[in-house]
């Protein structure tokens, strides 16, 4: 059976390939980044301590909201 959908995996976040900034923007500025992505970036985000900047905008893209 042929293939319909000709995007690559989902990039996935791999400690030391990029920074986690520079991840998590690039996460966010793709709109077909999966939602389990976003979320492992999270994890990652609140793992190191993460920037409430990054957390925020994050957040944003996942929907989820911002008091919890």
């Amino acid at each position: 059976m042929p293939q319909t959908h000709l995007a690559g995996p989902a990039r996935r976040f791999i400690p030391g390939s990029k920074s986690l900034p520079e991840q998590i923007a690039d996460a966010i500025g793709s709109r077909s980044t999966p939602l389990s992505q976003l979320l492992r970036l999270m994890a990652a985000l609140e793992a190191e301590g993460g920037d409430d900047r990054l957390r925020l905008q994050l957040r944003a893209r996942i929907g989820a909201p911002l008091d919890a």
